[in-house]
Parts: structure tokens; sequence; C-alpha cells
């Protein structure tokens, strides 16, 4: 194959053989199908005969996990950083999506993104992604770095190459590609909705954990995060229970309809001098622990709790 290129012919690789293409690989049907860890294998290289130093992912924006996160040829962002902290430093990812290709010509010196979607240049923390149609000089594919520091920047534009967007790798905290992402989530919610009293958006923030905990029961990626999130989970229905006992709402929010309309009954008795009823309700106040002021400004009161 590597003759065919240097002597002149075309090579094809597609799906999943596209992996071998560069200086490493891994085997990613073992780590999604039957849990194997991840590792880095030699790869077949060819890329290196056209100077690019890169470990080729397919299938870069598959979405079939549902909820799983099967982008990046089925290992999902936190497999695809296990395997980048197994590469060179000097290696990067280069990602072809679905229905796409990188159709690279070495006598124009370029490579043109073809097909449906786009080709994606992950520097680690670093992604630049090419639509379809968008022609790559090849010195960039084999000094990828020089996107970071803008160098490649007037040479792409004169190839009408520049990527669409730049963008950090990695799911947001918005994102739920994981179940870290969920937990992080639900537990945003959940302590926001207590804050603020509001007993149905919590509950709906343990429910989508406890639904998120189902769905990513059966991924094989081995982490803590689901003893954290059975944690988190018990920590948000115990704290729910104590509440189901005091109530979510606010006390004085509460108590405050009975007692102000107490409060008018006190004052029409004491303006009639009917004192007897007055201390009647005075007594009632204080067997509630309520305490009543009376103020130059008008009457006030307050819960034990305020």
């Amino acid at each position: 194959m590597i003759d065919k290129l240097t002597h002149g012919g075309i090579v094809t690789f597609a799906s999943a053989a596209a992996l071998t293409l560069g200086k490493a690989t891994v085997p990613v049907y073992e780590v999604y199908k039957v849990g194997q860890d991840v590792q880095r294998l030699d790869g077949l290289d060819i890329l290196a005969t056209l100077g690019i130093n890169a470990a080729v992912i397919p299938h870069y924006d598959n979405t079939e996990g549902a909820n799983h996160d099967t982008r990046f040829c089925y290992l999902g962002e936190a497999r695809l950083q296990m395997f980048e902290s197994l590469l060179d430093d000097d290696t990067f990812v280069l990602g072809v999506d679905e229905h796409t290709g990188l159709v690279i010509d070495i006598d124009a010196a370029s490579a043109t993104v073809v097909g449906n979607s786009n080709v994606t240049i992950r520097l680690r923390t670093q992604s630049f992604v090419y639509p379809t149609g968008s022609v790559i000089p090849l010195s960039l594919l084999q000094s990828p770095t020089s996107l970071l520091d803008g160098s490649q920047k007037q040479e792409s534009k004169t190839e009408s190459s520049l990527p669409l967007t730049a963008q950090t790798s990695g799911s947001s905290p918005e994102e739920a590609h994981s179940l870290e992402s969920l937990l992080l989530i639900a537990k945003k919610e959940f302590d926001a909705a207590m804050a603020e009293r509001d007993a149905i958006t919590a509950v709906r923030s343990v429910l989508a954990l406890e639904q998120g905990m189902k769905d990513w029961s059966a991924d094989t990626l081995t982490s803590d995060v689901f003893d954290r999130a059975r944690s988190a989970l018990r920590s948000m229905i115990s704290q729910l229970g104590d509440a189901a006992v005091s109530g979510v709402r606010d006390p004085r929010e509460v108590a405050s309809p009975f007692v102000e309309a107490m409060l008018a009954v006190r004052a029409t008795v004491r303006a009639e001098k009917r004192f007897d009823l007055s201390d009647i309700i005075r007594d009632v106040f204080s067997s509630l622990n309520i305490e009543v002021r009376d103020t130059p400004n008008g009457v006030e009161w307050s819960l034990p709790a305020d």
C-alpha cells in the first residue's frame, strides 16, 4: 500500500478499517462491546509516508448509543481522553464523521473534505472542525500545532480551509454525554431547587438522576462515577425526606395568613378593651412560640427560626 502511494495509485480505507491508518490505533469493538480497557496499539502508520503523525478516528460523530456516548467510533469522550493520554505528545487525533471522507492529494499537497459532514483535527484540549468542501493544506496535517499559534491561518485562507469552529474538546456540563455530566447537572438543579424551596423541580432532578443511572448501568467504562451517583441520589432522597417532615415552603409564608388574621382580631378586641380576649390570643401565640411585638411602626411578629 505504501508503494502504491509513493509510485502512483489510490489507497482507500473505510469505516473502522481507517482506525489503522495512523501511527496508533485502539481496539474499539473490544472496548465498547466487551468492556476491555482502553489501550494503544500500533497502527499501520501509512500516514507517516505523507508526514502525518495522527491517530485516525472514524465514525467521529456517531450517535447510535442514545444515552451512551458513542461518539469517536464508540469510544465516547472519556475513553478518547484515555486513548489520547497513551499517545506520543506529537501524535494528534484526526476525526472523520460518518458518511464523510478526507481525500488526500499528494501531488496537490492538499486534503479535501467530502461527504455529508466534518473532519476534525483534535489537539488534546482543542478541536478544529472542517466542514465538507474544505481544502486543508497537507502542511497543516503535517504540522497541526501551527493551528494553536495561528501560523497556518494565512495559508488556510488562500486554500479556503479555515476551520468552521475551534472548540474545547469534551462536553460542557450542560451536555449529558455521560453519567458524570448527568450527575453534575442533577446535583446543581437539585441544590438550586431546595434553596428555592421548589419541591417539584427537586423531585424531577432526583428522577432524572435515577433514570440516568439506569440508562448507563450497562456501560463498561471502569469508573467510580456510578458509586458517586448512588451516593448523591441517597443524599437527595434523604433531604426530600427531611422536607416531607418540615415542609419545603417558608414557614412564615405558611403561618402568615393565620397569624395576620389573629392579629386583626387582637387589634379589634383591644380597641374594645376586651382584654380578657386579648389575653387569650396572647397565650395562644405564646404556646406556639410566636413572638408578637408592638412597635411605633405597628405590630411585628416572628417565628422561632426567624
